[in-house]
């Protein structure tokens, strides 16, 4: 009798459950049949949500909107450079079935290369300096890339990567060198991709855009096509870490000086006017020097307040869009780029021995070092 009690309320219970989730939101079944069935890993690049950092916006009186390009399935806005670097090669003739990509990169280009590649089923082969980590080698190596890391030089050395990347492709049949810096199809994938999504997922109500920028692709295309959709209503400003003489060449007019200093930051900083960056360059209306101390505050504030496990590069563009916030002043909208996860860094921007040899453990809040939990 009580077993009998039991499995029928047991019973009830478990259909009133099911009738309490019975009924999905419409913001739910509204995403799921526009996102629909991704033919491929690279239909799924792009589309990435925005998310609205809360404590910041409260903080700024602004909106404050972060584009999650870490959600994208090689873990960074660099699959979208990618795919279209690839695309493009396909498109012009360059790549053939069967054929090999030829790219020197440290970073997140890599690991967005070696999923499309295996997706479309290239052969890939990296260049990388040999400073590189061992965890970032043996990674492209599990995708299926053949890394070569050769000792770190200037690039006007011969012997630098991406010379040596160029040199390797010019060797091979059916082979291409995508050249990431100067390959405007790189910037060709934000004009047609994340400018038109940030523009929709605003409905049009976005009142600045700012980003870091290395090979420029992003922050050059979406503020082309933020620029153009917007008659020139929507300002752009260049987010620039130490070591980086854009910021100085925006403000100076356009004198380049002479690289000088670093950053904790990977990926970004420049210096030179990239081809990706050239056309728009003059459509920027100002830049800001983030020092590396705001950015891994940034770093920890994100973790805690939002919840957000960002990289460096993104906590940069995260201080950047505060900045602009209040240069702006109350009720504006602004965006950044949320370019990838703190998972490749967090041996370092959670270690108390790293930070401490670069000086930055004093740069976060006290209540914060409760997540400096590596030696």
């Amino acid at each position: 009798m009580f077993r009998h009690g039991a499995r029928a309320f047991a019973t009830s219970a478990s259909r009133l459950a099911v009738a309490a989730a019975a009924e999905p939101s419409a913001r739910l079944v509204n995403v799921a049949r526009a996102q629909g069935i991704s033919r491929g890993l690279t239909e799924a690049i792009g589309n990435t949500p925005l998310i609205r950092l809360n404590r910041l916006s409260e903080e700024t009186g602004c909106e404050i909107l972060g584009k999650a390009e870490f959600m994208n399935p090689g873990g960074s806005v660099k699959d979208r450079a990618a795919l279209y670097i690839v695309k493009d090669a396909e498109e012009r003739g360059l790549l053939r079935p069967g054929g090999t990509v030829v790219e020197g990169t440290a970073g997140n280009t890599g690991i967005g290369l070696a999923h499309v590649c295996r997706s479309r089923g290239y052969k890939l082969v990296i260049y990388m300096p040999n400073t590189q980590s061992q965890g970032k080698i043996d990674l492209l190596r599990l995708l299926g890339a053949e890394v070569y890391p050769v000792p770190a030089v200037p690039f006007d050395n011969p012997n630098n990567y991406n010379h040596q990347a160029k040199r390797h492709a010019e060797s091979l049949p059916n082979a291409v060198w995508t050249n990431q810096f100067d390959n405007t199809a790189n910037r060709r994938a934000h004009i047609e991709t994340t400018g038109p999504e940030i523009w929709e997922q605003t409905n049009g109500k976005v009142d600045a855009f700012t980003c870091a920028t290395g090979t420029a692709g992003t922050l050059a295309g979406i503020t082309r096509y933020l620029k153009e959709v917007s008659n020139g209503r929507v300002k752009s400003f260049l987010a620039d870490p130490p070591g980086s003489v854009l910021h100085s060449y925006i403000q100076s007019g356009g004198k380049l000086i002479e690289r000088t200093g670093s950053s904790i930051t990977e990926g970004i900083g420049q210096g030179r006017i990239t081809d990706n960056l050239a056309p728009d360059v003059g459509l920027l209306d100002g830049s800001l020097h983030i020092p590396d101390e705001k950015t891994i505050e940034m770093v920890y504030r994100c973790l805690d307040e939002e919840g957000l496990y960002l990289g460096a590069s993104s906590a940069l563009n995260v201080v950047a869009a505060k900045e602009v916030a209040e240069k702006l002043g109350k009720g504006h909208t602004v965006v950044t780029i949320l370019a990838d996860g703190a998972y490749r860094y967090a041996d370092r921007l959670f270690s108390r021995k790293w930070l401490e040899s670069k000086n930055l453990l004093s740069a976060i809040p006290e209540h914060l070092q409760k997540y400096v939990v590596l030696p």
